[in-house]
């Protein structure tokens, strides 16, 4: 009978390759929300599949990149003490992507840590085989790679394979967690975080990166759960943008958040948006904590 073992799996990369869309799928559940956006990931989310001899606590971690202010400072702090506190390191890369600056910043990272890092090359259903073994071979070259794991997330291709890897490199040792827990975020973050993922779903480039949402109040009443939430931006200009003309895309981000929620909660769902404008709050300190962002402070 194989030893039972358990152990973190960070999963870190650049912006967009795909590590929410591979927790996901690696649990058969949404944990992380999703959109084109980079950074849609904020926070170091622990989705946590439980087997029969084997729990693995994969860290959803930010976008590794050069920040612009003193929230992409906090959200590359976010996956540094991520990527330092687990027993195996998972690199995720878009396969169709050259190597580029910020896989240097990612390696220079990784290479002082002495743990397994296994490259994870995703999106590899978009190549041909010709230019698969192409870029395996120059990945290769890069780094010295405990194992390279070629795969499509977004098609559930080969994860059989990539959860194979990691339990090998997982030390033994009781669960972590109890075996029904999905993720060590509670309801409230998750439903913050559905909010967020339809504004950054239905908006633009110039209001992505500016918001935080915060739930203001949740109460139920004969069967039905009344919510209300906050989200604030940076300046009045995305205050603007938000609402939309006539209020249409606020209403229209409700109706889209509030149709997710429903079906989370299984339950009849009334809820309220506002928006209000915090200036330049990505850069204060203070406020980055306010808003749940720095988790990881004293």
């Amino acid at each position: 009978m194989e030893p039972f073992k358990s152990g973190v799996i960070a999963i870190v990369g650049r912006p967009n390759a795909g590590k929410s869309t591979l927790l996901n799928a690696l649990l058969k559940e949404k944990i992380a929300i999703m959109s084109d956006k980079p950074n849609t990931t904020r926070n170091n989310i622990a989705g946590i599949l439980s087997t029969d001899d084997t729990q693995f606590v994969f860290m959803d971690t930010p976008g590794i990149h050069k920040p612009q202010q003193e929230l992409g400072r906090v959200l590359n702090k976010n996956a540094y003490i991520a990527m330092e506190d687990a027993d195996v390191i998972g690199w995720i890369v878009d396969a169709t992507q050259s190597f580029g600056s910020g896989d240097e910043f990612i390696l220079n990272r990784i290479k002082d840590l002495g743990k397994p890092v296994i490259l994870l090359m995703n999106k590899v259903d978009r190549l041909s085989k010709e230019a698969l073994l192409k870029r395996l071979g120059y990945w290769a070259g890069q780094y010295d790679f405990t194992e390279i794991v070629p795969l499509s997330a977004l098609k559930k291709e080969n994860l059989e394979e990539v959860l194979a890897v990691f339990r090998q490199y997982l030390p033994e040792g009781p669960a972590l967690y109890p075996a029904e827990m999905k993720s060590d975020h509670g309801l409230v973050f998750q439903l913050c975080e559905l909010v967020r993922e339809k504004i950054l779903q239905k908006t633009h480039d110039e209001i992505p990166h500016s918001i935080a949402v915060l739930l203001e109040s949740m109460e139920e009443k004969n069967g039905k759960v009344y919510l209300s939430f906050l989200v604030i931006v940076d300046r009045d200009s995305q205050k603007g943008i938000l609402i939309g003309k006539g209020g249409d895309m606020i209403r229209d981000i409700r109706l889209s958040a509030q149709k997710e929620i429903k079906e989370k909660l299984g339950k009849p769902v009334n809820m309220e948006l506002y928006v209000r404008t915090e200036k330049n709050w990505r850069n204060r300190e203070s406020k980055i904590k306010e808003f749940g962002l720095d988790e990881l402070s004293e």
